[in-house]
Parts: structure tokens; C-alpha cells; sequence
């Protein structure tokens, strides 16, 4: 292996965090009386959890390719989008930042549109905050040219196995279930 891809191929399954749930609260605001708000809510809520699921499973995917690909000795990465650009801390973390502020808002929604209670388990906490780290000290990846810029966090623990991480990186690539990572997390958090 000469070359190592930056994106293994989680990026064909993700649909834009930030603009999706603008679209919602545009719906929303858009309905007339509470009452229909209500209902346009409770349709969208599934929708809406779906999407977290997916996106903190993306964190991880990200996590654990960074972990897998460190392990080849100064490997070319390919088509990094992000080398080459100007960092720029507080645009490198807004989406991730986006995300943590929006759990809030969503447990307040989901209260008041819903009257059930909303709350992200622990290890889904954990993944978010791992990946903001994450992309904190590797600059949103401007630099990162071979496998030897890429960083990993001191927190994160060394997997004893790479070829799990690999075969389960590869399953969800194929099927977009991304949030499927999430029995990996062990691995490295």
C-alpha cells in the first residue's frame, strides 16, 4: 500500500448536519399554529435522531481511520480536501460545535413539542468531544500530506486489533450505517 485514501467512503452516506436541521426549524417556523408544529416536529424527530446517530458514528469512523491508517509508516494520503487551506480553528470546528450546542436545543424541543424526555447517552458525548479534540490538534487536516501528519490524541488507547477496525470501516462504507461503528469506540476511547 503506496497510497492511503483520506476518506475510506463515509462521505457518500452523509447528508449536511447543519442544513438539514435548518430546513426543519424552517418548516417549522413556517407552521401557523402550535399545534402544527407539533405534528410537523414529531414527523421530523425521527428523521432528525437519525441523522445524529449517523453523524456521531461518522466522528467515530473518522477516529478510527486516523488510528488504522497511523499504523503505515509515512503512506501518502489522497485526496485530503482539506490540505492545502488556511485554518481557520473557529470554522474547523463549527460543524462539531454546531452539533453539541444543537443536543441542547434538542432536548428543549423534544420537552416541549413532545413531552418526552431527549438526551444523548455517554458514549455518544464521548465521541463528540473526542473528534472536537481531534480535529483541534490536527489543524482541520490543512497540513496532512502523509500518515505521518496525521495526530492522535494522547487519550486515545492502541487497538491490539487493526483488522476488525478495518473489516468494520469497510461493511459500513458499503452499507452507510456509520452509527454501526459505534461497538468499536472501546477501541480507542
Amino acid at each position: 500500500m503506496e497510497e492511503i485514501q483520506f476518506d475510506p467512503g463515509f462521505i457518500r452516506h452523509m447528508s449536511a448536519f447543519v442544513p438539514n436541521i435548518e430546513y426543519v426549524y424552517n418548516s417549522l417556523a413556517q407552521c401557523s399554529n402550535f399545534n402544527q408544529k407539533k405534528m410537523q416536529f414529531k414527523m421530523f424527530y425521527p428523521k432528525i435522531q437519525s441523522l445524529l446517530k449517523n453523524y456521531i458514528g461518522f466522528y467515530l469512523g473518522c477516529m478510527l481511520w486516523a488510528v488504522y491508517i497511523k499504523q503505515f509508516d509515512n503512506k501518502s494520503i489522497m485526496n485530503n480536501l482539506c490540505f492545502g487551506g488556511e485554518y481557520d480553528e473557529k470554522e474547523s470546528l463549527g460543524e462539531v460545535d454546531f452539533v453539541l450546542q444543537y443536543v441542547d436545543q434538542l432536548k428543549k424541543d423534544v420537552k416541549y413539542y413532545t413531552g418526552q424526555n431527549f438526551s444523548l447517552d455517554s458514549l455518544s458525548m464521548d465521541i463528540i468531544a473526542a473528534y472536537r479534540e481531534f480535529l483541534k490538534i490536527n489543524e482541520g487536516f490543512v497540513k496532512t500530506q502523509t500518515t505521518n501528519d496525521v495526530k492522535i490524541p494522547e487519550t486515545f488507547k492502541t487497538p491490539s486489533n487493526y483488522d476488525e477496525i478495518y473489516k468494520e470501516i469497510e461493511k459500513v462504507c458499503e452499507n452507510g450505517k456509520l452509527y454501526e461503528l459505534f461497538p468499536l469506540a472501546g477501541k480507542i476511547l
